[in-house]
């Protein structure tokens, strides 16, 4: 069968527990129609980019689902239909990753280069150099 992640975004005015008996009702939904939720993470409140149905914050949940089409078709359905869930989003991936998703990781444990936060070496840029303000032909120097 073929594998699929499935992120959705529920209402910030749900309480914790009812944001993750959605999560417990569509995995529900996979396994009744014939597939089975490998992974399941609550990610929590999250802060969005832009206001959805005047929400800024919404429960983001995250399923990991080895399920035919059609359960995947009839839960993207259901969802659609469920007031409480704002967004979905549903990819099919050639495997699943072990461990805990991105989100669900230390900020310290994810890798994060060279630069460590500040402005170090960027590896990809090439050195500009120094360039005293005199030294350039579109600007007057400094008095």
């Amino acid at each position: 069968m073929p594998l699929y992640e499935h992120v959705f975004i529920s209402r910030q005015d749900l309480s914790s527990a009812q944001a993750e008996s959605l999560v417990e009702h569509f995995t529900a939904v996979i396994s009744d129609n014939g597939g089975k939720i490998v992974e399941s993470e609550y990610w929590g409140v999250k802060t969005m980019a832009y206001k959805i149905n005047k929400n800024r914050k919404g429960h983001y949940a995250l399923l990991k689902s080895d399920a035919p089409a059609a359960a995947v078709q009839e839960m993207e359905r259901l969802m659609r239909l469920h007031d409480d869930v704002m967004r979905v989003l549903t990819i099919k991936v050639d495997a699943h990753t072990d461990g805990p998703s991105v989100q669900m990781q230390k900020r310290d444990d994810r890798e994060r280069g060279d630069r460590e936060g500040g402005f170090g070496d960027r590896g990809d840029r090439p050195d500009r150099g120094f360039a005293p303000r005199g030294d350039r032909p579109d600007r007057a120097p400094r008095r």
